[in-house]
C-alpha cells in the first residue's frame, strides 16, 4: 500500500502535517492550497482504507489525516512483525534434539527455523548455527 501511494505521488501526505487553514483565510491562494490539500488527503486516506478488511476499516475510518492513519497502521503491523520475530527466536531457542525422532527430521526442522530467521532479516553467523546444532544434540 505504501508503494502504491508513493507511485501516486502522495509522499508529502504521508510525511508532512496539514497546512494550517486558520492562517490568512482572506488570501485566495491559501484557501485554494488548503482545499486542494484537504481533497487530496481525503483521496489518499480512502485509498488506504479501501485496502483494509471491514473490521480494520471500522477502526481506522475515524482518522482524518493520511499521515496519522499511516503511522497507526505502521505501529500495528510493525508490532505484529516484532511478535513474529520473537516467536521465531523462541522456537529456535527451545528446539531440542531427541532420540525418539530421526536426526534428519530434526535437522530439517532446525533448517526451517533458520530459514524463517533469514527471511525476517535476522542473521546468524554460520559458525553460530553450527555450534547451536552441536549444542542441541543429546
Amino acid at each position: 500500500m505504501l508503494f502504491y501511494l508513493t507511485i501516486l505521488n502522495s509522499k508529502k501526505f504521508l510525511t508532512e502535517e496539514a497546512p494550517n487553514s486558520l492562517e490568512n483565510k482572506s488570501d485566495p491562494v491559501t484557501v485554494v492550497v488548503v482545499d486542494a490539500w484537504n481533497h487530496t488527503n481525503f483521496m489518499f486516506k480512502n485509498y488506504t482504507l479501501n485496502e483494509l478488511d471491514n473490521t480494520s476499516y471500522d477502526v481506522y475510518n475515524s482518522i482524518k489525516i493520511t499521515k496519522v492513519l499511516r503511522e497507526a497502521l505502521d505501529k500495528k503491523y510493525k508490532a505484529k512483525d516484532t511478535n513474529m520475530k520473537k516467536f521465531i527466536v523462541g522456537k529456535f531457542l527451545d528446539l531440542k534434539m531427541v532420540d525418539s525422532r530421526t536426526v534428519m527430521n530434526q535437522v530439517q526442522k532446525f533448517q526451517l527455523i533458520l530459514h524463517y530467521i533469514n527471511v525476517k532479516d535476522m542473521s546468524l553467523s554460520g559458525s553460530f548455527q553450527m555450534t547451536a546444532i552441536i549444542e542441541k544434540l543429546s
